[in-house]
């Protein structure tokens, strides 16, 4: 789906044009958008997208910098920091800040990067976009607190709520099962992932819906399309490539209580996977080990 048929030349902002948003920025500009990246470094902003250099817990450094006209921001900022400050800064402030700089003129659309971690379920079930979201850790919160803001904005806006993202740049997971850093005991709890690539289109496709005129829900989960449980990944890699045995202090369990998402929201509005289950993404990687 082009973009060209919105108008001559469709106005994009990625704020937080970092690993994420760069891959965003670029797809979005081969398909013939003009596309500006924001981020605390302009010249890591990837080539062929403009670079904005501004800080956006520091509300000064936007001023005179956001380009005019803009059709759509995503908003796809990481904390600076792990700590309480750094996702409130990350998630709220900041998204704060960069409303009150773009004025009054509504976008066509607003898209904010979320995360799974709003669920706080833990009881093996499922969860979808209609879900309670009580998240019982900070980070959590403040992300959901961020969701709000953008929800509660003059712009029409879509949060997209990421599983666990892996793949070629992300490869800790893999990393650690191979070197017998993961010890998962069955019934480990079930988890949730989604591939870098498909993060990326899935907001490339949101993105492109919106400029066509269509209309999009006000969140989606963008999870792939087998939540699992952590031993049977561990054990499927373990089949697939010579992985060391567990070491001592080796991860039994997950770090995100357990729950399964569903995709059926984003299944139903055309979005094709290109990795459908771990199996795709991770027999990939462990290809390009060899």
């Amino acid at each position: 789906m082009a973009m060209t048929n919105h108008k001559q030349l469709s106005r994009i902002l990625v704020a937080g044009c970092g690993k994420l948003g760069g891959e965003m920025a670029l797809a979005l500009a081969d398909n013939d958008a003009q596309v500006f990246g924001l981020r605390r470094s302009p010249e890591k902003v990837p080539a062929g997208i403009t670079g904005i250099g501004a800080d956006l817990t520091k509300p000064e450094t936007l001023e005179g910098q956001l380009p005019d006209d803009l059709d759509i921001v995503i908003y796809c900022l990481t904390p600076s920091s792990y700590d309480e400050q750094g996702y409130q800064d990350a998630y709220v402030t900041g998204l704060s800040n960069l409303l009150d700089a773009m004025g009054d003129r509504p976008l066509t659309r607003l898209f904010f990067v979320s995360s799974t971690s709003v669920y706080a379920q833990n009881d093996d079930g499922w969860v979808d976009e209609s879900s309670t979201t009580e998240p019982s850790r900070f980070t959590g919160k403040h992300i959901l607190q961020g969701e709000r803001t953008a929800l509660d904005s003059i712009h029409p806006a879509t949060v997209v709520r990421f599983s666990g993202i892996y793949g070629p740049t992300r490869q800790r997971f893999l990393e650690e099962v191979l070197e017998g850093r993961m010890n998962p005991q069955p019934p480990a709890p079930y988890s949730n992932r989604i591939h870098e690539h498909d993060a990326v289109r899935a907001v490339t496709y949101m993105s492109e819906l919106a400029l066509a005129g269509k209309d999009l829900e006000d969140v989606y989960i963008v999870t792939d399309c087998e939540p699992v449980r952590l031993d049977e990944v561990v054990a499927w890699v373990q089949q697939q490539t010579p992985c060391k045995a567990p070491v001592e202090g080796a991860r039994k369990g997950g770090r995100a209580g357990s729950k399964r998402c569903s995709n059926q929201r984003l299944l139903a509005s055309g979005f094709e996977f290109r990795y459908p289950d771990f199996r795709a993404g991770y027999r990939e990687m462990i290809n390009s080990l060899s």
